[in-house]
């Protein structure tokens, strides 16, 4: 993804938005991150280049459900190698809220330390009040990762001015660049286009993961925002169509059992050949079926353990799969290895 390497000044608080047979784009903000420095100038600006692959990594248990640092580390280094663009700890798929805060931050020095620069690793911040969520990211930023990915504040269901005060306060918290988690379905909380059009005079928020399971809202924010922000998909069967629509990063769940497959969905559509990216999508689908879920970490998990890659293990309370519904599971996973399509090297 070509990145604008320009100085610019802060988004105007009310951005302009875009006629329908207007060809020209505002200038791309949402590759720019402005630094807040203290006693720094706000217009000048700090490149972060978010794109392609993102896994929302799981965090592995041993069998007794405690913290397996080593086997997190080692899954880290799977994706690393099957070249992944960053990685996204501790988020839904990460079980954030099932750790401990001790456990939180050792999951993300364990990650900052194993990554080595590698790519971007950002933290979920998903915390009960947004003092909380406050305390966390500055926590992160002396941790030296790259970036957070901040969630509404946890159990209570805020109103749009609540959300909007919730992430503005997250986001002066730290000079960390923040990719906005949307996910009204398991969250209970939209933040709409219109509020992403209010927030766009925060400069560290950078990003949007969309998953309100709803594509017709990647053009909305869009025709709300111009390019103020990079977008990633956030659901994974509708990860191509989230591409063709202008998203250019995909926040995955199912690369965590299916690394390979992942990256050639992702090159495919970046590179606009959708046709070819079909049959591979299709074969997928059953699979990224199961990130949509509410039960979605035990899914993944039980892919990813039969793929090979990790343990099954999840925190209670979450509980593994048994019975009816684990066959289920099972059969959609044996017959998706069966068929496993042989990728061009």
């Amino acid at each position: 993804m070509p990145i604008l390497r320009v100085k610019a000044r802060l988004p105007p608080a009310e951005p302009a938005r875009i006629a329908v047979d207007d060809d020209t784009r505002p200038v791309a903000a949402s590759r720019r991150l402005f630094a807040r420095v203290a006693g720094a100038d706000r217009e000048e600006a700090t490149m972060v280049d978010w794109h392609g692959v993102y896994p929302a990594v799981t965090t592995q248990f041993k069998s007794d459900q405690s913290l397996d640092l080593d086997a997190t580390a080692a899954h880290v280094e799977t994706l690393l190698r099957a070249g992944v663009h960053g990685l996204i700890m501790l988020g839904t798929v990460g079980e954030n809220c099932s750790l401990e805060p001790a456990e939180k931050r050792a999951v993300m020095k364990l990650a900052v330390e194993r990554t080595r620069g590698r790519v971007p690793v950002l933290s979920g911040v998903a915390e009960y009040t947004t003092a909380l969520a406050c305390r966390y990211a500055a926590d992160m930023a002396a941790l030296g990762v790259d970036g957070l990915m901040v969630l509404p504040a946890m159990v209570y269901k805020s109103d749009p001015r609540e959300t909007l005060a919730h992430f503005r306060t997250v986001a002066r918290a730290s000079d960390l660049p923040i990719m906005v988690y949307n996910n009204p379905i398991a969250y209970r909380v939209d933040v709409t286009p219109a509020m992403f059009g209010e927030l766009a005079d925060e400069p560290t928020i950078v990003s949007i993961k969309e998953s309100s399971d709803d594509v017709r809202r990647l053009t909305d924010i869009i025709n709300e925002t111009g390019e103020r922000y990079i977008l990633f998909s956030g659901v994974d069967d509708l990860a191509l169509e989230s591409m063709m629509l202008g998203t250019v990063g995909w926040v995955s769940g199912l690369v965590n059992a299916f690394p390979a497959e992942s990256m050639q969905l992702y090159r495919m559509a970046a590179e606009g050949r959708y046709k070819e990216a079909l049959p591979l999508y299709r074969w997928f689908m059953p699979l990224l079926h199961l990130d949509v879920s509410m039960k979605l970490v035990q899914y993944i998990k039980l892919a990813q353990a039969m793929a090979g890659l990790g343990s099954e293990t999840v925190r209670a309370p979450r509980l593994v799969l048994e019975g009816a519904e684990r066959a289920h599971v099972v059969g959609i996973i044996e017959a998706a290895l069966a068929a496993r399509p042989r990728l061009a090297a």
